[in-house]
């Protein structure tokens, strides 16, 4: 029997929360609905997506590919929902795009697949840089719309921001590691690990400010601004991370697994979503954007 469209929508949510119980609530229906869902998915394909285990779901490298195909058929089909749009719709017009460097990796891309798909006559125009940079650019009119953190945006006076996605901070760990088998860890345990630092937006900062809570700073063994660098680093058990769920992956480019565990204490989390200026009227290029962006990632929790 073919797998059905319900069963890929419980899947992702399955993927994005980590957790049976994290779907079911972002999905508000029951546990057994998503277990039963999954169940029924992986014998259909044939494959076995997640390895259960006591803490939650952890995606299998096949699970990871699937997971992929599973988006771009939902986006599929939503795209084939809107089929029959308003001549406005259909109108072309020009756009504007400001997005940050890991925005831009890891949520712009549904998104814009999304929009050009449903409008394929606007003529986007896109320019990464900092948050900082992009908030001037809206302020002074020269982008439309911007996809950023808005956990960093400092004018709310000045621009309206819809965030789309609250994605916490986890530690990652190669396989193997001792911490990942510890009933709880707490941020003073990290104190003799070596650390693999991001330095992209705000992300930096926010590192920064978590180890300045420790009795004993940690090691810094790298300080890089690329993603798949600190993958790579943490696989090897060069050292560990502290990263956003959302640029969580669990395989690095060389096929290495890589772990993620919560910390307790008060870890800060990263929200990304939209900004646009406040008191000016949206073209309508503008406007279909905003509302590919929310559909692509209703509520969404990385």
């Amino acid at each position: 029997m073919a797998f059905s469209l319900r069963q890929l929508q419980f899947f992702v949510a399955a993927a994005e929360a980590g957790s049976v119980s994290g779907a079911a609530r972002a999905l508000s229906i029951s546990q057994s609905s998503v277990t039963e869902a999954i169940r029924a998915l992986e014998d259909d394909l044939g494959v076995t997506l997640f390895d259960r285990q006591a803490r939650g779901l952890e995606i299998t490298h096949k699970g990871s590919l699937f997971l992929r195909h599973a988006r771009q058929i939902l986006a599929d089909v939503s795209t084939a929902r809107m089929a029959f749009r308003t001549p406005d719709e259909e109108a072309g017009g020009r756009l504007a795009l400001g997005v940050t460097s890991l925005v831009a990796g890891y949520v712009l891309s549904d998104i814009l697949s999304r929009f050009r798909r449903a409008h394929p006559k606007v003529d986007l125009s896109v320019i990464e840089d900092d948050g900082g940079y992009l908030q001037h650019l809206l302020i002074g009119g020269e982008l439309d719309v911007a996809v950023l953190l808005t956990s960093s945006i400092r004018d709310r006076m000045a621009l309206q921001v819809e965030t789309l996605v609250v994605s916490p901070y986890r530690l990652w760990l190669p396989l193997g590691h001792p911490l990942a088998e510890a009933e709880a860890i707490t941020l003073d345990q990290l104190a003799g690990e070596p650390l693999i630092q991001l330095m992209v937006d705000e992300i930096e900062e926010s590192t920064r400010r978590l180890m300045a809570q420790l009795s004993v700073r940690p090691q810094i063994a790298f300080r890089t601004r690329s993603v798949e660098a600190v993958r790579s680093l943490v696989a090897t058990g060069a050292g560990v991370a502290i990263l956003p769920s959302l640029v969580y992956r669990p395989w690095s480019l060389e096929g290495d697994r890589i772990q993620t565990r919560d910390v307790s204490g008060d870890l800060p989390s990263v929200q990304v979503g939209l900004a646009w200026r406040k008191g000016a009227p949206l073209p309508g290029a503008a406007r279909n954007f905003i509302r590919a962006a929310q559909g692509a990632i209703p509520g969404r929790t990385g």
